[in-house]
């Protein structure tokens, strides 16, 4: 069977002047997954990210977990996450209004994100963006595509964020751009979804699952940032 699991980074260092990398509960995130898979004996033929460092680092730390001594993985650019900074800074440049007055919180900010995105959805944005929407949805569309192309009776283990995570699920289950911004918020850190596939088609087995955080010592370590 053709598989792959789609691994949500771990927690990244919002608030941080480096948002792109693992914070230290990100990285026990991607650890404990990856001791889970351990105890679950799960076997990948090949480790496929996209090129952020968030995402090398969560493939790293689950490696570690496995106890495996590898530190290279397939790249892929389509699974990187769209430029949520340049979007969100269009959006508060067009309304300074709505700029939150605590930008340590995530919680005004992921307002404001689902707004950014609809405007950015609707090319409403006065402002330049690295890439529009249709180019979002096209370059995870191409990494589906390079699974499907590639890796025909394989197991995978691919890592990506939480948006292109959510594109890609519009590839496969044929929901609207709406539901694309919903399912954004939602993926969890360091979460596993499951899909099955051949080179004609992409099925979802599982969605979001956290069975390495789901006991009672880890709910604080389920985060969405």
């Amino acid at each position: 069977m053709s598989e792959f699991l789609l691994v949500r980074h771990g927690q990244a260092s919002f608030g941080s002047d480096n948002y792109d990398q693992l914070s230290d509960l990100g990285w026990q995130q991607a650890r404990w997954l990856g001791e889970y898979f351990q105890q679950k004996d799960r076997q990948f033929d090949d480790i496929i990210t996209g090129k952020l460092v968030r995402h090398r680092e969560t493939a790293q730390g689950i490696c570690e977990g496995l106890g495996l001594n590898r530190d290279a993985f397939t790249e892929h650019g389509g699974l990187n996450e769209f430029d949520f900074h340049s979007v969100v800074s269009a959006y508060l440049r067009q309304f300074p209004q709505e700029m939150p007055s605590d930008k340590s919180d995530a919680r005004p900010f992921f307002k404001i994100l689902k707004k950014a995105m609809e405007a950015w959805r609707n090319d409403e944005l006065s402002a330049p963006v690295p890439e529009s929407w249709g180019q979002f949805e096209q370059r995870v569309g191409e990494a589906l595509a390079f699974i499907q192309d590639n890796y025909a009776g394989k197991k995978l283990l691919v890592v990506s964020s939480g948006g292109a995570i959510a594109m890609a699920m519009k590839h496969i289950l044929g929901y609207g751009d709406d539901m694309v911004m919903n399912i954004n918020m939602q993926v969890i850190n360091s979460s596993v979804s499951r899909f099955v596939f051949s080179p004609r088609n992409v099925r979802l087995a599982s969605f979001n699952s956290i069975p390495h955080l789901d006991d009672n010592d880890r709910s604080d370590a389920v985060t969405y940032s």
